[in-house]
């Protein structure tokens, strides 16, 4: 879970971003609403070209990025791990091998590493785009080809409305597409089909009269436009006659390493038809007649949501998510409330026992009221599973503003709402996870009538490995059966290495 302290204008900010192509690191400094570069270094790793036939990273690649990523983490040295965030997108999404790859990459940079969702990540990328272009009303399409992923979103000003993210990239399209180099008519005509094939599900969605401008994002968009403009094409723009001549360009030189054009880097050779195809499929399928070159990108984003984070204002983002999740499955609102409510209530009451900082507190506590709010999620599917469900279907979601390890995290406080603890197979040393767990299932054994429950003469507190609700005998004679119910709630908890106990409190 992120932290968050108030950043001003000489406060340093860092973002790195692991890309299926390349790791970058930029270096900024919030002031007066704008965040000024400081330092940025980009490395080429080309992770997302080196996954075997079973997912996993193979040993050179995660060489190659623990390298990178040292050297990301000596310049980083010395900064608040609040000023740091890093993230992960569509290589490490995919990757089976990925925590192990995580851990390494850890103990490299020196900071924690969010792999984050396509939805999230096309969010991100969207914030760093609008804080480079000027305001004003216009409907936007940003798009953003990355090694392994494409990202789609329609916004006006800072807002992004719609977010898509679809696994098709230079990387992958360039290994799979154009194997050994080789540039052809047909291995171009068979990528762009294939592409628009991928593409096609969001045709209807991005449609032309959803937006006014188009504007392309990040490395893909840039390499080509920067090789266009060498060649008196329009600067900081592509055009569908430009992609064309390109076209053109690779099919006579016949292989990538033979590539000689003007502003084209060398890292891109290898890349760039199977970027050019994947652009070449957009604009035909979303009639593009022109696409404007984005200044900002994904790293841009991290350095605007960091400054946001300080204002709570990702809060907002976060809870939007969990609503919006929320009315999709008709989860019972009230019952929902109430069950967050006490869960809150219980978790202010032990709170004080967590020895942790008050932002780790804070953390903790939106991430409860967030659990039990999401808790019947699964309910939709079948009411006595709605646990598992719910589970699966955190753990698979994409949601604006939250991480992959925060979704899990979610995931777990929702599949052990109910049930058998020991079944969560999770670390039972993580002291915060055990206390949320234990407020969530306390709060819904208090609402098991699905009515508001009555909390006063309750409180919870924590010694070492036991949680000890406190009340009072007039309050468990008054409520038999919740009294009943928190008994085989302190049998549940003799499966794992935590002790729960129910004590009476003098009156």
């Amino acid at each position: 879970m992120r932290n968050n302290t108030s950043i001003n204008s000489e406060t340093l900010l860092a973002a790195v971003d692991l890309g299926s192509n390349s790791f970058r690191l930029e270096i900024g400094r919030y002031d007066g609403g704008q965040i000024q570069s400081v330092d940025y270094i980009k490395e080429t790793v080309r992770q997302g070209g080196d996954l075997d036939a079973d997912r996993n990273l193979k040993p050179e690649a995660i060489e190659r990025g623990i390298k990178c990523l040292a050297r990301f983490g000596e310049t980083l040295k010395g900064f608040p791990k609040q000023h740091v965030r890093a993230v992960a997108t569509q290589t490490l999404r995919e990757a089976r091998n990925r925590d192990y790859f995580l851990n390494l990459a850890h103990k490299a940079l020196g900071y924690d590493i969010e792999v984050i969702s396509g939805v999230e990540e096309a969010r991100l990328i969207y914030q760093g785009v609008s804080r480079f272009l000027p305001q004003s009303d216009e409907r936007r399409l940003v798009i953003d080809i990355g090694g392994r992923s494409t990202e789609f979103i329609l916004g006006e000003q800072f807002n992004a409305h719609t977010t898509d993210s679809l696994r098709v990239g230079s990387v992958a399209w360039s290994l799979k597409y154009f194997p050994s180099g080789e540039l052809s008519e047909h291995h171009f005509y068979r990528a762009e089909i294939a592409a628009e094939s991928f593409l096609d599900v969001v045709s209807d969605i991005y449609d032309h009269r959803f937006w006014d401008v188009a504007y392309g994002a990040s490395g893909t968009v840039g390499a080509i436009a920067e090789i266009l403009a060498y060649e008196g094409f329009k600067a900081s723009c592509v055009t569908k006659k430009g992609l064309d001549w390109l076209r053109a360009e690779l099919i006579h030189a016949k292989y990538a390493d033979r590539l000689k054009l003007n502003g084209l880097k060398e890292d891109r050779k290898a890349v760039l038809g199977g970027g050019l195809s994947v652009l070449l499929a957009i604009f035909d399928l979303f009639h593009i007649d022109e696409l404007q070159v984005a200044r900002g990108s994904l790293r841009h984003g991290i350095l605007y949501d960091m400054v946001a984070e300080s204002t709570n204002s990702m809060s907002d983002i976060r809870e939007a998510s969990v609503n919006l999740l929320a009315n999709r499955f008709s989860v019972h609102a009230p019952h929902a409330a109430n069950v967050k409510e006490t869960a809150i209530f219980l978790f202010d009451s032990i709170s004080a026992d967590l020895n942790q900082t008050e932002i780790e507190t804070e953390a903790q506590r939106k991430m409860l009221g967030w659990a039990a709010q999401l808790h019947e999620v699964g309910s939709v599917i079948s009411h006595t599973e709605a646990h598992r469900h719910g589970a699966y279907i955190l753990d698979h979601a994409e949601l604006m503003g939250f991480s992959q390890s925060e979704l899990h995290r979610l995931s777990l406080l929702v599949l052990g709402y109910y049930g058998k603890i020991k079944k969560l197979e999770s670390d039972f040393s993580d002291v915060g996870l055990i206390v949320q767990l234990a407020c969530l299932r306390l709060a819904v054994i208090l609402c098991h009538s699905r009515n508001k429950p009555v909390l006063k003469d309750l409180s919870l507190q924590l010694h070492e490995n036991l949680i000890q609700l406190s009340t009072t005998q007039s309050w468990l004679q008054k409520f038999p059966q919740t009294a009943y119910l928190l008994e085989e709630e302190v049998i549940s908890w003799q499966k794992i290495n935590w002790s729960l106990m129910i004590t009476i409190a003098p009156v």
